[in-house]
């Protein structure tokens, strides 16, 4: 992309998401973060019709294992160690061994692309710093200055946990898969967490299905945060903890996990979560973005207030509750995906906002339905890794109204 075709400054005319509520107007980007809507020299997009969301913040993914086929039998397990031994004679099936074959840099890659495809523009990757995660033009933003460990028990993988724990700093999060069960064996793994000395107001736990209410408690009580896959849980483990008293402290986030486990992607776990767990819709989704943003230190994200970065979910204003029909989506009924206020996947008739900032696009279908992608994300070994995503013609449709600068 020619930086000097980009413009400084874009004003959707549009309806957004407040996090209260439905506000409308003029909506201001400059240079890729929100702004003020105070720009009288600004290139104009008319999207009165439309809302726009932040975009979602994935707390929990391992980006390179979505093409991995998952097991297919065993479940559910009584724990996270059991289904990991039941995977060992997994590894010998003649698609893993091709899945694990390819590039690592193509295989994160590809898990930026779900995530991003389906409205999440940052996430969280729960595994080892990979040098192709500093590219310039990686798909999603990524939670960097963090610490993690594996788990407890299981494989020895990963940074050692109180080493781990003890090399993060305060106020940046600590992440660790724990109580990944429901079985005796992950009912105790709070209180050893605890008697390690690495239950503090920075620990983000991720699962934590056999926490009982006594835990959550003692969670809440450190500052501590869970990290929530119900969609994993489900499939492994055949139940998911109750995230009532974790959302009402605020220290409940949403996580998709990956495919190997998990649900196609987080705007799945939303949609499957909805009028289920006792949530409303406004608190799902406050638990991809604001809930985020304040837990995992991520002040840039999950909103669209000024000095944010420009990461959007623009869809149709369909009336009625907002945050209940975005919910409702399916990730091709999405009408752009916006990250640093420049599309990267969008409806054909968004041709001209790709074009305004110089970018090249290729016509794919997702899902059945006809988009423009960015070309710097239609590398074709990529593209063939993602079910439902295709190289293809795309129907000209006539553009939205859009003013130039003026």
């Amino acid at each position: 992309m020619d930086p000097r075709a980009r413009p400084d400054t874009l004003l959707l005319a549009a309806g957004w998401w407040s996090g209260s509520g439905v506000a409308r107007g003029a909506l201001a980007i400059h240079r890729g973060k929100m702004a003020p809507a105070a720009w009288t020299t600004a290139l104009r997009i008319d999207l009165r019709d439309h809302l726009v969301f932040p975009g979602l913040i994935n707390a929990h993914e391992h980006l390179h294992i979505n093409a991995v086929p998952p097991l297919r039998s065993g479940a559910p397990f009584p724990n996270s160690y059991a289904w990991i031994d039941a995977f060992q004679a997994h590894f010998a099936e003649p698609s893993v061994i091709a899945a694990l074959a390819r590039p690592m840099a193509l295989r994160l890659r590809h898990g930026a692309l779900k995530n991003l495809l389906a409205g999440t523009t940052c996430v969280v990757h729960h595994d080892p710093w990979h040098t192709s995660l500093d590219d310039p033009d990686f798909p999603v933003a990524l939670l960097r200055d963090f610490e993690w460990s594996y788990a407890l028990a299981g494989p020895n993988y990963g940074p050692p946990v109180c080493a781990s724990f003890a090399a993060t700093p305060p106020d940046r999060p600590w992440m660790i898969h724990l109580a990944e069960g429901t079985d005796a064996v992950a009912r105790a793994e709070l209180a050893e967490l605890d008697r390690l000395g690495c239950l503090a107001a920075n620990s983000v736990l991720v699962h934590g299905v056999g926490l009982s209410a006594r835990d959550i408690e003692r969670v809440i009580a450190g500052g501590a945060a869970v990290v929530w896959c119900p969609g994993s849980n489900r499939a492994l483990l055949g139940h998911t903890l109750d995230p009532r008293r974790l959302c009402e402290a605020g220290r409940l986030l949403l996580g998709s996990d990956s495919r190997l486990s998990g649900e196609r992607d987080l705007l799945e776990e939303l949609r499957l979560a909805l009028d289920r767990y006792g949530l409303t819709p406004a608190q799902l989704l406050d638990l991809a973005t604001r809930d985020a943003t304040r837990i995992l230190g991520l002040p840039g994200r999950g909103r669209l207030s000024p000095g944010a970065y420009a990461d959007l979910l623009i869809v149709e204003d369909r009336g009625g509750d907002p945050v209940r029909n975005l919910l409702g989506l399916t990730r091709s009924e999405i009408r752009a995906v916006v990250r640093d206020g420049v599309p990267r996947i969008a409806d054909p008739d968004f041709a001209y906002w790709f074009a305004a900032f110089g970018i090249d696009t290729v016509p794919v279908t997702l899902d059945g339905r006809p988009k423009l992608i960015d070309r710097r994300l239609a590398d074709g070994a990529l593209l063939a890794l993602e079910p439902g995503l295709a190289a293809g013609a795309t129907a000209s449709a006539p553009c939205f109204a859009v003013a130039g600068a003026r």
